[in-house]
């Protein structure tokens, strides 16, 4: 009917001819093998590009996917996943319709297209430079060190609650304290072989860890009445170095250091096989490094059944009798060890059982959390998942970009940055439940997600040390340091994900203020959940850093504890992301603390923490940062003032204790509070082993070039040189007050102040709504408490009411100003 179009349509279909010089260009070198009908049509690619979350989220080395080489395709990619509903009706429509093929005016790869296969006039966003999931593999098994040994099962465990309040074990007195004998008096049944420890370092990585075929290294039984457990722990997280059988039910265990570290021994994950029920197991951990633990005050282990699991949907829970936590009577010269003991009876005959220090979380779990975010098309149309760096491992750090889409620019840079991370000490697994807690609100379609979307940018860092998690460390990155101990390194290539996360949030300083910084954490010497942060000197911001931690504690009355919370800047804590971040300009910068046990808190008091309350403690951190930003500042000032009152009861303490009465009405707030709080010492720290040895040289080199590059002002010696460059300065000042006179006159005449404003200029349209159903949050002021922490027990009385528009009409819209927080009673 149109043989012009026809012609047209058919000199269109031809081959793109750069595509076909790549694909000869790809052959010629041996990286591409496929047959030429495989190459995906541009237009195809073009149309699933932004639906699809594989294409928004593909390559996990940047590389295209079609164009997949052997080596990548021998790799281990886990989870295939495949285009949504909405990716696959975008083909069909353009396969359907050969004009949309082959319109020249359709041959822009940059355009994007509607559901109703029309042309949208925009531009699609540049791909970014570092891409997370691959479309044949989303994810990529995780990367180990080349001497780790790894088993190739996979390790799934389900989430369970329990049912019953999990309580604290209540010593008798009568605990066993039984004698370590060692492998001289006993029989080894499960020992690792070759694994680093201190001396060696980190060199390569692979996926599935060691080459060669797995060696086993439990011992065989010897038919089916050998009772002998079976030991391993060459899986994601796993830590034991050795088991030895000392009685016929009885065992000794040693867990494995860091790795190229000697120390460091605190988590544990591990699996038994060939159980027996009824019978009274003996599990005795050896090595242990620190001389206090929850464990001396009722923690239990967790124990999971995979029968228990598979049959009646149970999970982790609580497990142990006759638990003690003692030193150990072997003396080696070194540092001095400690043990743990427990006694169990297992469910079932023949049952596979799995022993933890605290509930695991692997990376291979966060990435299938990540996955199932990236492939809800709600959710990542908020949620830019990308990789902020790799690890000294290859492993993929992820960052997530939380908030909704600004309709004009002015309303995106009038939004201020929360920043949270999580795991920069891989043994603390609570801070992972902690975390995903916050993102399943965070990404929810609560009222009061969309809300918090609609007023921040959130910058989330899920899992700081990839490398750690993956091997079982319970400190250390595979650098064998501390991460949280070297935030202010210039080692970039050693310490890449502590370098890299600094240089986020110093750009991110640089576009917008953050208003909290809080990374996750776990605490195996003390109960609840608290935080550590630091106290300004400067008095307009006077215990401003304070005011959220005392929200947090009311909204969570029997799960957080602000007594336990401490604001004091050690020396050294100097490197660690709280400290370093709160030096870079932001006020409220934190450590949350999770215990690895449970509360002495209200209604919740001598219970094991589960999960579920964990992942609660995510959703009142998002809690708080409403009541903590809230427009109405009745809730502000009157934590402000409480806090104020139980400082001036503390000091008043402290002076008592010391046989002094001194009147405070006129200079209590000038003590310094260093001299009122006691240390963080008691924390779950570690000092600062410094860089490797082997970087120390490097580690100079590049410090010396900083100095050259930003060379300190001379400082001048004399009182003539002072006074002459005052002049000099003087009268640069009244040079150019000179020159602007005509304003500066005119400004003044109109009575407007030359300060700079107390609030941002830049004012922000935001959504103000009631949350529904939202229960009592803050408590009365209660002078007559003396410590510095709000009565557990007391509920909250304040009001709940948020921004009395409604929500659902984005019509209604009102200037709102930035929320810097400049309250003062």
């Amino acid at each position: 009917m149109f043989p012009a179009l026809e012609t047209e349509l058919k000199q269109e279909m031809l081959p793109d001819p750069y595509e076909d010089f790549m694909q000869h260009h790809l052959q010629y070198y041996g990286y591409f093998k496929a047959q030429k009908s495989s190459l995906p049509d541009s237009a195809a690619h073009q149309r699933v590009w932004r639906s699809s979350p594989r294409y928004t989220l593909n390559g996990s080395f940047g590389e295209r996917d079609d164009f997949i080489s052997d080596s990548l395709e021998k790799e281990m990619l886990l989870w295939p996943t495949c285009l949504s509903s909405t990716g696959h009706a975008q083909i069909d429509a353009v396969n359907r319709d050969p004009l949309l093929l082959g319109s020249p005016l359709l041959r822009n790869r940059q355009l994007l297209y509607d559901e109703l296969d029309e042309v949208n006039p925009r531009f699609r966003e540049p791909r970014e430079l570092f891409s997370c999931f691959s479309s044949r593999g989303p994810m990529q098994a995780p990367r180990w060190p080349i001497e780790c040994e790894v088993i190739k099962e996979n390790i799934h465990h389900i989430e369970w609650v329990p049912l019953q309040p999990e309580y604290f074990y209540q010593p008798t007195g009568n605990e066993k304290v039984p004698e370590i004998v060692g492998e001289e008096q006993g029989t080894v049944v499960y020992q690792l072989d070759s694994v680093p420890t201190e001396g060696t370092f980190f060199t390569s990585s692979r996926i599935g860890g060691k080459r060669g075929i797995i060696k086993e290294v439990a011992v065989t039984l010897q038919g089916p009445e050998d009772n002998t457990l079976l030991f391993e722990s060459r899986f994601e997280s796993g830590n034991l170095q050795k088991a030895v059988r000392v009685g016929i039910y009885e065992y000794e265990l040693t867990l494995r250091t860091d790795l190229y570290t000697d120390k460091h021994t605190q988590w544990f994950y591990f699996r038994v096989q060939n159980t027996r029920k009824d019978v009274t197991y003996r599990f005795t951990i050896v090595n242990l490094l620190k001389p206090k633990s929850l464990y001396a005050v009722g923690m239990k282990p967790l124990m999971y059944s995979q029968l228990d699991a598979t049959i009646y949907n149970i999970g982790w829970r609580r497990e142990g009798r006759e638990i003690k936590y003692y030193k150990n009577n072997m003396d080696d010269g070194q540092q001095p060890l400690y043990c743990l003991t427990w006694t169990i009876q297992f469910p079932h005959d023949q049952d596979t059982c799995f022993f933890a220090h605290f509930y695991p979380y692997t990376y291979t779990d966060l990435q299938c959390y990540l996955l199932s975010v990236a492939n809800n098309p709600i959710q990542s149309q908020f949620c830019k998942l990308r990789a902020l760096c790799r690890s000294l491992a290859g492993n993929t750090v992820y960052l997530l970009t939380i908030t909704n889409p600004s309709r004009t620019p002015q309303e995106a840079a009038a939004k201020k940055a929360v920043v949270l991370s999580a795991r920069v000490h891989p043994g603390e697994s609570n801070s992972s439940w902690i975390m995903n807690g916050f993102l399943d609100f965070i990404l929810s379609n609560s009222p009061d997600a969309q809300l918090l979307r609609d007023i921040f940018v959130f910058k989330v860092i899920p899992m700081l040390n990839p490398d750690g998690v993956i091997v079982g460390n319970y400190r250390c990155s595979l650098a064998g340091r501390d991460l949280n101990r070297h935030y202010k390194t210039v080692l970039k290539d050693s310490f890449p994900c502590i370098w890299y996360t600094k240089n986020m949030i110093k750009r991110l300083l640089e576009e917008r203020e953050v208003l909290l910084y809080c990374d996750f954490h776990g605490h195996s010497r003390k109960n609840n959940i608290f935080l550590y942060g630091c106290h300004s000197n400067n008095r307009k911001n006077w215990l401003h850093e304070r005011v959220f931690p005392l929200m947090l504690s009311k909204n969570a009355p029997d799960k957080f504890s602000f007594d336990s919370c401490n604001f004091k800047v050690q020396k050294c804590k100097e490197g660690t992301g709280r400290v370093v971040m709160w030096r870079m300009g932001i006020v409220n910068s934190y450590t949350m603390e999770s215990t690895f046990g449970g509360s002495t808190l209200g209604s919740k008091r001598d219970t094991h923490f589960t999960i579920e309350d964990l992942k609660s403690l995510g959703y009142h951190v998002c809690d708080t940062i409403l009541d903590f930003c809230d427009p109405d500042q009745t809730k502000y000032t009157q934590c402000l003032q409480e806090l104020k009152e139980l400082l001036q009861q503390e000091i008043h303490k402290k002076l008592n204790n010391f046989g002094q009465d001194v009147d405070l009405e006129g200079n209590w707030s000038d003590i310094p509070l260093s001299d009122i709080e006691s240390s963080t010492s008691g924390s779950d720290s570690s000092l600062s082993d410094g860089p490797p040895i082997r970087l120390l040289n490097i580690a100079d080199e590049l410090n010396q070039k900083m100095v050259l590059k930003n060379p300190k002002k001379k400082r001048l010696q004399t009182r003539k040189q002072r006074n002459e460059q005052y002049q000099k300065n003087y009268l640069m000042r009244e040079l150019k007050l000179t020159e602007n006179a005509p304003t500066q006159l005119s400004g003044r005449e109109k009575g407007t102040s030359l300060d700079p404003p107390l609030t941002s200029p830049k004012n922000k349209e935001i959504i103000q709504s009631k949350k529904p159903g939202f229960t009592a949050s803050c408590s009365p002021k209660r002078s007559t408490n003396s410590s510095l922490g709000p009565a557990p027990d007391v509920k909250p009385n304040w009001s709940k009411t948020r921004y009395s528009a409604a929500r659902k009409d984005h019509a209604a819209m009102m200037v709102y100003p930035s929320l810097h927080i400049y309250t003062y009673p």
